[in-house]
């Protein structure tokens, strides 16, 4: 029994000590977990604090400005065509499957003289008229405009007159609906009737150049339309413009 009593006094310190570094060692994970949960806290509160002046500056500090007022640009579909013993049409289209034109000139220079003149690769046509205010001239449309005072490379030839859209002509137009870009032949077209005869008494042969243009509107005076060649199919720098302009 003194043997015993005397394991007994040496061994219960050790377990008694080491019950208590166990006890120590389990408490103390929780406590760092509370600490570094806290520490995490701490930090997104002083991030969120520290971001939202930020953004605050970053939107004050850059003012926001309006864009300059620029030309409106689209891209429509031009068609010149005319009989090579008549005078020269332009029609402009949005859309080359629907033949009715928002735009359709009668120029009174003859198609031989504008196939001359292309010739030489460059073409401005210039349509001008005088619209005093609040008369009619002055308040319509610019496209409405009935009479134009016709310039072809800074020479007067005469006059171009709006015209509305036959039947003929929207036939024409729907004739060559699958042509982008090109120029072509067709024979014996009568405006009248919009037939196709063999006969020359009945028309003649109707000539056509067709492509794209970009139409630019500097404002309610001011519109043109510019020819688009690319790759130089209609011929190697072949350009032409035609101007819509209206004084006061």
């Amino acid at each position: 029994m003194t043997k015993i009593h005397s394991l007994r006094r040496v061994l219960l310190p050790c377990f008694t000590s080491t019950a208590t570094t166990h006890h120590h060692h389990h408490h103390q994970p929780p406590t760092k977990k509370r600490l570094s949960t806290s520490l995490r806290d701490d930090i997104s509160q002083d991030q969120t604090l520290d971001d939202h002046p930020d953004q605050d500056s970053d939107h004050s500090s850059q003012p926001h400005h309006p864009n300059p007022p620029r030309f409106s640009k689209t891209m429509v579909i031009g068609t010149i065509f005319g009989h090579r013993r008549g005078h020269v049409w332009f029609a402009v289209q949005h859309d080359r499957l629907k033949p009715r034109p928002l735009l359709l000139l009668e120029l009174s220079i003859p198609t031989q003289t504008l196939v001359q003149e292309m010739r030489f690769g460059l073409v401005r046509i210039a349509l001008e008229c005088h619209g005093s205010p609040g008369s009619d001239l002055g308040s319509c449309p610019l496209r409405s405009v009935p009479v134009w005072t016709m310039y072809c490379n800074g020479r007067k030839l005469g006059f171009a007159v709006r015209k509305k859209t036959t039947e003929p002509v929207r036939l024409m137009l729907k004739s060559i609906q699958s042509t982008t870009v090109g120029a072509g032949v067709i024979p014996g077209f009568r405006f009248d009737s919009g037939v196709v005869d063999s006969g020359v008494d009945s028309g003649g042969e109707l000539i056509y150049m067709r492509a794209n243009y970009e139409c630019m509107v500097g404002g309610p005076d001011s519109e043109s339309f510019h020819l688009i060649n690319p790759d130089g199919c209609l011929g190697q720098g072949q350009e032409l413009s035609i101007f819509l302009m209206r004084s006061r």
